[in-house]
This record gives structure tokens, C-alpha cells and sequence, in this order.
């Protein structure tokens, strides 16, 4: 047998702690694995930004990229090393780039998902250089916000048609609040859209690959309590539709790591926020959901650089629109979505990979979220956010609340 080793680059922006965690476990892991007729080993690196020629050949078999989409030179490397030498890179580039929360409204409108009522609305402002004042002059249509507010119906949220973080978002009650909000929005182009009446409940799916997890979410707690911990608080075919809903979106946009919000209101699961391609990763935000994470991560990536998986460079929506029944119920339609995302991201093999080769990971996982190691990881990402007399307050927080999750693992396993 031949020995190789693959290389797994981390593209990181500020984080801390999820790849300082990623690093430790995949060393204590030790991989030294038997793929075809070679015996395969890990390495994992931190991606430097330097100048670099188009035509190098690049050392790392998968690059996980968290948000270093928004740095033109890292963004640049990433599409070069894709599209010219067959890097598999966490997520796809041109749709990180190009594929903004409006296409992804408009396109899952498309497959029947219960997306709220949306308007887009041009820019309170403009620019006055170039072109675009007598653009805007011959072109532009006076219109009544007060109608678009009645058509959409109250209340709403305004936001930025491409925006993240919730930057920019006003909620709206009336056309006083609607019309106030639309003044301040400046030069961005706006949605309008609808609140889910009468819901009863907000969650969060995360999805690396064909995984994931879903959380009860409250975006009125803060940063650090948002992600609650919390069980069977979804039936069986809840569960399994927003499962399926979120690798529906991630498959169709080719994203590998994304999150995807839903609001349920009688009983159906509504979609409201998932062009999320670099979700929250950091253990101030996820705490007791952590550890998921970064073993998810860990799983996806090394089954990616093990079977030198190719990435797919264009998108193929076609598929997805000739599943399309109107008449079907949205959890048959969604089952028929789930099928083909369940082909994209190869999950039967990828679930036989981890029964062969990565039966160790979560006891090793589980032992190393106990470590002092792992507390000063935390220590580290609590310092850099919170201020100084807060630190260690909320070091042992978030630290007891991993150790939670170590108990609770232990209890689940102890009752198989």
C-alpha cells in the first residue's frame, strides 16, 4: 500500500475556538486509514492570504472556508483553486457570491415551500454619479408604499434583500413604521415581507453535508442565549420535514455548511431565513450544540478528503423543478426534494464511511470537550468578545454548558 496524505485547510476569519477544536480532535484521532490501495493520513493547516500565482498547484485536497467570502483575495483563491485543480471547498464560491437571500426566496417559492409573502422595493436612495441619475429618472416609477404595505399585510419586516445578521431588519406594524423604516434604508435595496401569524415556534437547522441538527431558537434572547437547549420539542414528521427542507436549500444552492430558519404557524414549518452559507460556528453562540458542530464538520470534511470528492462547479437546478407536484402535500414534495440532495451529497456512502472508519469519534470528541485544553479554547473566544470582568463568568458558563452536553451523550449512550 502506498501512503498518502490529504490536507484539509482551514480559511478562517476571526474564529477561535470551532477550528482550535476541529485541529485537536482530528489529532487525537490519528487517522492512518485503509482507502482502496493506499493508507490514508490527515493533515490540517490554517490558509495564509499571500500573493499567489494562477497557475500553482495547491497543496489541500478540501478547504473549509467560514466567511472569507467577504475578502476579495481569499474569495479569489478559493474559485481559482476550485475551478482550475479540483479542490473541494465548504461552500461553493460563485453561489456564496451570486445566490443572495432573494434568489433563494424566489427559488424555493418555486418548489412550493411556504415562503411568507415578499416584495422587493428599490432604494429609498441613489447614487447621483455615471448613469444613474437619468436612469433612475427615465426609468423609475413613483409607486405608494402604503400599497405595498397593505398588499403584503401587517406586520412585516423590512430588510435588506441580501443582508445577514440581522442588520438592517425593522420590524413594521403600519405604513407610519413602514414609512419611517424605508427612509432610513439608505442605498440598499429592500424586501418587504410578511410575519408568520400565530406561530408558536422558531428553530434553527444547521446542515455540514447530509447532517443535521435541529434547535429551538429564540432571536429575542442574546447572542450568547439565543440556541436553547431543549428536547422533543418537535414530533417525528416535523423533525424529518425540516430536515429535509434544509438539505433541500443547501443541495440546491451547493451548500455544504448553511442554517436554515423556520417559523412554525398551524402545524407547518415556514421558511423565513436561509441564505445563511457561513452560520453561527463559535461556542459563545452554539454552547451546549457545539460539539455537534465541529464532529459534523469533522466528519463531512475528512469523508471529503478521504474519497477525493470533486466538487460541482454549476448548479443544477433542473432536477429540482421537474419534481415539482403541485398537487402533492409539502412533506411528499419534500420527500422528493430530500432524494435527490440525498444522491448529491452521496449519503449512503458517506454513513458507511463513518461506520468503517470513524467509529472513535465521538468518544474522542467526547473526551476532549472535557480537557483544560478545551476550557482554555473557550477561555480565549469568551476574551476576545466579552468585556474583561465578565470573562471568567462567562468562560465557566459556556464551558458547563459543553459539560451538560457530555452528560447528556453519556446518558443517550448509556440507555442504547
Amino acid at each position: 500500500m502506498a501512503n498518502q496524505v490529504r490536507k484539509i485547510g482551514l480559511s478562517l476569519g476571526a474564529d477561535i475556538c470551532w477550528p482550535a477544536s476541529f485541529e485537536a480532535i482530528l489529532r487525537r484521532l490519528d487517522l492512518d486509514l485503509p482507502i482502496g490501495n493506499d493508507r490514508v493520513r490527515f493533515e490540517v493547516e490554517r490558509v495564509t492570504v499571500e500573493p499567489f500565482d494562477l497557475a500553482y498547484k495547491p497543496k489541500y485536497d478540501v478547504v473549509l472556508d467560514r466567511l472569507t467570502h467577504w475578502f476579495q483575495t481569499s474569495r479569489e483563491w478559493i474559485k481559482k483553486i476550485a475551478v482550475m485543480d479540483d479542490v473541494y471547498v465548504l461552500n461553493n464560491p460563485w453561489s456564496i457570491q451570486a445566490n443572495e437571500k432573494h434568489t433563494s426566496y424566489a427559488a424555493m417559492m418555486r418548489l412550493g415551500l411556504p415562503i411568507p409573502k415578499t416584495w422587493m422595493l428599490p432604494p429609498k436612495e441613489y447614487e447621483t454619479d455615471g448613469d444613474w441619475q437619468v436612469t433612475v429618472q427615465r426609468y423609475n416609477r413613483l409607486f405608494s408604499l402604503s400599497e405595498v404595505g397593505k398588499n403584503v399585510g401587517y406586520p412585516a419586516f423590512l430588510k435588506p434583500y441580501d443582508g445577514g445578521g440581522w442588520v438592517g431588519v425593522t420590524h413594521v406594524k403600519n405604513d407610519q413604521e413602514l414609512s419611517r423604516a424605508y427612509d432610513k434604508s439608505g442605498k440598499r435595496v429592500q424586501h418587504l415581507q410578511a410575519a408568520v401569524k400565530d406561530w408558536d415556534l422558531f428553530i434553527r437547522a444547521i446542515g455540514v453535508g447530509p447532517q443535521v441538527n435541529i434547535v429551538k431558537y429564540d432571536p429575542d434572547k442574546p447572542l450568547h442565549d439565543r440556541y436553547q437547549v431543549a428536547f422533543d420539542f418537535l414530533p417525528a414528521d416535523q423533525w424529518r420535514d425540516a430536515a429535509r427542507t434544509c438539505r433541500t436549500i443547501n443541495c440546491f444552492f451547493g451548500w455544504d455548511f448553511n442554517s436554515c430558519e423556520m417559523l412554525r404557524a398551524a402545524e407547518t414549518l415556514h421558511p423565513i431565513d436561509f441564505a445563511n452559507a457561513c452560520p453561527d460556528s463559535q461556542v459563545t453562540s452554539l454552547h451546549y450544540h457545539f460539539p455537534w458542530l465541529v464532529k459534523a464538520l469533522l466528519r463531512w470534511t475528512i469523508f471529503c478528503a478521504a474519497t477525493r470528492r470533486k466538487p460541482v462547479l454549476n448548479l443544477n437546478w433542473q432536477p429540482f423543478f421537474d419534481a415539482r407536484d403541485p398537487d402533492m402535500t409539502l412533506s411528499e414534495q419534500l420527500e422528493r426534494y430530500d432524494a435527490i440532495a440525498h444522491t448529491h451529497f452521496d449519503a449512503d456512502r458517506f454513513e458507511e464511511f463513518n461506520a468503517t472508519y470513524l467509529g472513535d469519534l465521538d468518544a474522542v470528541a467526547h473526551e476532549f470537550f472535557g480537557t483544560e485544553e478545551f476550557r482554555g479554547i473557550t477561555r480565549q473566544k469568551v476574551a476576545a468578545l466579552f468585556p474583561k470582568h465578565e470573562i471568567e463568568e462567562f468562560t465557566d458558563h459556556f464551558f458547563a454548558m459543553v459539560q451538560f452536553w457530555r452528560k447528556t451523550e453519556r446518558d443517550r449512550t448509556a440507555k442504547q
